[in-house]
């Protein structure tokens, strides 16, 4: 009969980026660090300090696959990920409050005459669509994953929608807030399959991270 002793070590997922600079000192916390720097390496897979628990490296919107399909038993990842991509298949036990940002309508001026019709550049395709279609407004929206801010300065859509964290960028290039979407910070995520046979540790996971939260 298998047990979680006898299990394939606990795989956490890791976001790139800031996430990743502003979790790894929380997690050390719990006594769980890799013993790689993540940062550093170009490798994708780093064993931890224990036995039972390894970490993968991964874009945010891959943090989210990985958990759902199994690929890996745990993540950490920005709420705006699990908004756009939905958080099907996944528990969402624990805030970690790390890496905290908003996401944002942003354009040349709120009082601006854009007819009837907007182009909206982003990212995150699926939160623009449910923000225009709920307010009514009809808006083509553009796929777009680097330079946002360049959208508009080169007449390529009216507005953008995109994570705004001192607005600083925004500014610089002319552009201002427009409308709040929704807060966002750091979640770890349990696919909801490991929760039944990864319990035990898991659980000692989450309740080691609320303590260093605390």
């Amino acid at each position: 009969m298998t047990t979680e002793s006898t299990l394939q070590p606990l795989t956490i997922a890791l976001t790139k980026g800031r996430i990743l600079d502003e979790t790894l000192p929380l997690l050390a916390q719990c006594g769980l660090e890799p013993l790689d720097d993540p940062r550093s390496s170009r490798r994708l897979i780093f064993e931890a300090n224990r036995p039972d628990v390894r970490f993968v490296v991964l874009r945010g919107s891959d943090v989210v696959t990985y958990v759902r399909q199994g690929a890996a038993d745990a993540g950490i990842v920005g709420k705006d990920m699990l908004l756009e991509h939905g958080a099907q298949g996944l528990y969402e036990p624990l805030d970690l409050g790390i890496a905290r940002c908003s996401l944002q309508t942003a354009g040349f001026s709120a009082s601006q005459n854009l007819g009837s019709r907007l182009r909206v550049a982003t990212k995150f395709v699926n939160i623009a669509r449910a923000h225009y279609a709920a307010k009514g407004i009809q808006a083509d929206v553009i796929p777009l994953y680097g330079a946002m801010e360049l959208a508009p300065l080169m007449n390529l859509a009216d507005e953008i929608v995109d994570i705004v964290d001192t607005g600083n960028t925004l500014r610089a290039n002319g552009l201002v807030p427009l409308e709040h979407i929704a807060d966002v910070s750091t979640r770890f995520v349990v696919n909801k399959a490991a929760m039944r046979t990864r319990h035990a540790l898991l659980t000692d996971i989450i309740s080691a991270l609320k303590d260093a939260i605390d």
